[in-house]
């Protein structure tokens, strides 16, 4: 060995190109591998809490029964006080209205006045004593998967608190018809008063609520094209009632006046009322029609053929009669779906 020699080590400092590349690429393509697994699990989250939301309306419903001895109303129809002739539809005060007080919402409920219509005259808008709680957007009535903001305003309120739940009127007879004498055969229906021992299908096997989406695009629009690139927020109408297939079929106003899950106290099948006539998540555009009925318990009444509808992947949220919860999914056959719809068709699966 020589003396003195010294041993020089030279180092690289820093990556390549080419190398950096590499490592950009493999992350990239983690990403992507992960990034869809992160999505589902928290759609997966989601999807639990808006099950979650579902159950608490299902035992609300529950306490009502046991404390009234029957379940809320689906919608509320009466006579105007002072004058008969007012549309008694008007009322409308819907299931969730009823409903807040055994939701921890006392406070909510407190701003309601059920004695005077939900809308009232000369211009059909809500009374300044039900302002904040057509207004309030409360969470227990929206989905964890949908927009969770006010989808329309007016009726002298500015913006209105949507809701993507609603109550199940049965499953679409009569044409989408409101009434029990009309063929309305759910559990909620326009002044209903159904008891528990009224379910003869059975609770497990009959639908009490499930979810909506909420509306998008402009309102009192004649862009049919919408029918197609939005079928799971928008809707059509027709002055057309009862519903037939027919009418549905040559509807050609969109979102008429306001959005679907526009309020949630108002009850009627925008909003607050839904059937089985289609299945979850169909691909047929839900219909809505009012009816020009001179009799004022039925006049403006609204009829719908209004699916269950969600954001998560392919399926809805139902509660049943039993207060529990379960994912559907969108390949049910439409006669069990139907079925399910009903609390006294003869069926028992």
């Amino acid at each position: 060995m020589v003396p003195n020699m010294e041993i020089q080590v030279r180092y690289r400092a820093g990556f390549t190109l080419v190398e950096l590349l590499v490592v950009i690429a493999i992350i990239g393509i983690l990403i992507a591998l992960l990034l869809p697994a992160v999505q589902a699990v928290r759609e997966a989250a989601r999807r639990s809490s808006c099950a979650n939301n579902m159950r608490q309306l299902a035992i609300a419903a529950h306490n009502y029964e046991s404390a009234r001895m029957k379940f809320p109303v689906g919608s509320t129809a009466k006579a105007f006080p002072g004058n008969d002739t007012y549309p008694h539809n008007f009322f409308r005060w819907s299931t969730l209205a009823h409903l807040s007080p055994f939701l921890e919402q006392g406070n909510l409920y407190d701003t309601i006045d059920l004695n005077i219509p939900l809308f009232t005259p000369p211009g059909f808008s809500i009374h300044p004593q039900n302002h904040t709680a057509a207004a309030q957007i409360v969470s227990v009535f929206l989905c964890p998967s949908d927009q969770q903001d006010s989808v329309s305003s007016g009726f002298g309120v500015g913006k209105l608190g949507p809701t993507n739940y609603a109550s199940c009127v049965g499953s679409g007879a009569g044409g989408g018809t409101p009434f029990e004498d009309e063929g309305a055969d759910g559990i909620f229906y326009v002044n209903s008063q159904t008891k528990m021992s009224e379910v003869f299908d059975g609770t497990s096997n009959t639908a009490m609520f499930s979810e909506s989406c909420l509306g998008t695009e402009a309102e009192n629009s004649n862009n049919l094209s919408l029918l197609q690139s939005a079928t799971q927020t928008v809707y059509r109408f027709t002055f057309t009632t009862p519903l037939t297939d027919a009418a549905a079929n040559s509807a050609s106003l969109i979102n008429f006046t306001n959005r679907r899950g526009f309020l949630w106290i108002n009850g009627e099948y925008r909003c607050t009322m839904y059937n089985h006539y289609y299945g979850p998540n169909s691909s047929t555009p839900d219909v809505f029609g009012a009816t020009f009925n001179p009799l004022p318990e039925k006049r403006f009444a609204a009829y719908g053929w209004r699916a269950a509808r969600s954001f998560h992947s392919s399926g809805v949220n139902v509660a049943r009669a039993d207060a529990s919860v379960h994912f559907v999914n969108d390949d049910i056959a439409l006669s069990a779906w139907r079925s399910m719809a009903t609390k006294n068709g003869g069926e028992t699966e």
